[in-house]
């Protein structure tokens, strides 16, 4: 007698072989058998014909550490298939903190990561942790719908090491550097599975300063990876400066793309340990530097360094929607007698016509935090002709001739004009997306990048950028695009894709026993409709801590997904189960 079989799905068991079709039965969160008619019987059967099977997604780049406070289910990475979830990347986290530090890690955390200060303040248990052992052990208390690993991040650590000096970027003295190795080398061992830091100027906190150890000297990142050695396991997970194309605008020898891979390579030959880190497409600023950088990774592998260049499956773009932000979020009159009204009401005040040309004849006030978000007003309203309107279904692979100075055009309207009616057209939902000129040429990109064997897949940003980004459904999407809908280009075979987001990234983070469908493993597993799979455009819900917005795609084609053997998702809706653990390294 099982707990469950899952019978007569198309099984893809994570392994990147050919998929066969069978039955898993499994008991105790265990998967007892596969083959293709498992005997015996079980309490809970699945008819899983025309379905597909795999291992529930492990999603390596997520930013929970505030959310594990006050949301067990975990969404939107439970709604997606993801099973296991690694958090604290970037360099930003909530440990270890002094009392009195709280501000300004909710601060660095709100200007980076774009999660409502106010949330983290009421939504976090402040109180219950100071190390980053006592952390762990918070997470350990609690239970979630999916399993839960954690990173111990940089900003963090040089914070609580080094106080005021840490937090602005202060060079370490030798001392502090012994003291910050110290705190990284204790987490590590009570079970954080890795170390994050950020190094691209991009990533500031709410009034402007880069996040903590963006410019930490090349001593203090190896003295971290010293310890990663003596201890013999853990990730170290790196933005390399550059991410944002900032290197351009600095200059100077330590500022080539070739001498920040080539401090990587050293970090991850001192530590003996993968290190992975941010690759996106920078054609703007270097046509061909993702291509060189996917060399030097292939050529410092060969000679036994472990870097795994990590990689999106989608294009990364900004929301720009009256929900979130939009480029007349900063007038006058938008402020003064608008933004604080329902989003319905909002949109038919806007349509107004004595209300739109007041705010198009406005300037916009800067907000009085560098570091907000809503400076993106302004790239909003000098980029209005490069959004491109989200249609439903989204196509991922819109054309110049879908943008919004495309459309503006052909209705002889200026884009920023035309911007505005769509943005408070109807009931004001609509949202438009900010990324790159051509899509389809952007999107080959990003298919080479992931089929690459060097690369790992990651940069969902789960939990974070709630009313800017929708990069959650990245496990969901690289599915059903890359395998099934993709129409301008060759589509890449599910097992490779299924293997990459589950076995390749269970490897990374050492997770011995996930991420495949074998006998002895985890019963972490998804069944999948796949002609049904799909994310719908962004949906606005008031559901964060003290009635914070995020914006997450509602997602169909989830039969049932799996933690531990225990059913989390059925037919695409929380059952209330709640598995999900703290993994330690």
């Amino acid at each position: 007698m099982y707990d469950t079989i899952i019978r007569q799905g198309r099984i893809y068991d994570g392994l990147g072989g050919q998929p066969y079709v069978g039955d898993i039965a499994f008991s105790d969160g265990i998967i007892q058998d596969i083959g293709p008619k498992v005997s015996g019987t079980a309490r809970h059967e699945i008819d899983a014909q025309g379905a597909i099977v795999t291992p529930g997604w492990i999603d390596v780049h997520t930013h929970y550490d505030g959310q594990i406070s006050w949301d067990s289910e975990l969404a939107p990475s439970s709604h997606n298939g993801t099973t296991t979830v690694v958090m604290g990347n970037c360099g930003v986290g909530f440990a270890p903190v002094r009392p009195g530090q709280e501000q300004a890690l909710i601060e660095l955390m709100e200007g980076v990561e774009d999660i409502p200060g106010t949330a983290l303040y009421e939504g976090i248990e402040w109180g219950r942790w100071e190390s980053f052992p006592e952390y762990l052990d918070y997470i350990a208390s609690r239970e979630y719908a999916i399993d839960v690993a954690a990173q111990i991040a940089h900003g963090a650590v040089r914070y609580y090491a080094m106080g005021e000096r840490g937090r602005t970027n202060a060079d370490a003295t030798a001392e502090e550097i012994g003291t910050i190795a110290d705190l990284v080398e204790q987490a590590i061992a009570a079970g954080a599975v890795g170390f994050s830091t950020s190094r691209t100027i991009g990533h500031r906190a709410l009034w402007g300063e880069p996040v903590p150890g963006t410019f930490a000297a090349e001593d203090e990142l190896l003295e971290i990876a010293r310890r990663f050695r003596k201890l013999g396991k853990g990730v170290i997970e790196a933005i390399p400066a550059g991410a944002v194309g900032e290197l351009a605008a600095l200059g100077g020898e330590r500022n080539t793309p070739q001498s920040e891979f080539d401090l990587l390579r050293k970090c991850a030959e001192t530590s003996g340990r993968p290190l992975t880190f941010t690759l996106v497409e920078t054609r703007d600023y270097y046509p061909d530097l993702w291509r060189d950088i996917l060399a030097w990774s292939a050529d410092a592998n060969r000679a036994g360094a472990q870097l795994y260049p990590q990689v999106p499956s989608r294009i990364i773009g900004y929301l720009h929607g009256l929900s979130s932000y939009h480029a007349f979020m900063r007038t006058p009159t938008y402020l003064d007698k608008l933004a604080a009204l329902p989003v319905a009401q909002r949109a038919a005040a806007m349509r107004m016509p004595e209300v739109k040309a007041a705010i198009m004849s406005e300037k916009s006030i800067p907000h009085e935090a560098p570091g907000s978000m809503e400076h993106l007003a302004g790239v909003f309203r000098a980029n209005a002709a490069l959004l491109y309107p989200i249609a439903n279904p989204i196509n991922l692979e819109a054309g110049p001739e879908c943008s919004i100075g495309h459309l503006a055009s052909q209705a002889w309207q200026e884009p920023l004009d035309y911007l505005y009616d769509f943005t408070v057209a109807g009931d004001g939902t609509h949202f438009a997306s900010f990324s790159r000129k051509n899509l389809p040429e952007s999107l080959a990109v990003i298919g080479e990048m992931l089929q690459h064997p060097e690369t790992v897949t990651g940069l969902s940003d789960a939990g974070a950028h709630v009313t800017l980004i929708c990069d959650a459904t990245m496990p969901t999407t690289q599915l059903s695009y890359w395998t099934r809908d993709r129409a301008k280009g060759e589509r890449i075979p599910i097992e490779f894709l299924v293997h990459k987001q589950t076995a390749r990234n269970a490897a990374l983070y050492g997770f011995g026993d996930r991420g495949s469908l074998e006998v002895g493993k985890r019963a972490d597993i998804n069944v999948i409709d796949y002609d049904r799979l799909n994310a719908a455009p962004p949906v606005a819900f008031r559901d964060l801590p003290a009635g914070g917005t995020r914006i997450m795609q509602p997602v169909t084609g989830y039969k049932a997904t799996f933690c531990n053997g225990v059913m989390i998702r059925e037919k695409d809706s929380d059952t209330g189960a709640r598995p999900g653990r703290l993994v330690r390294s």
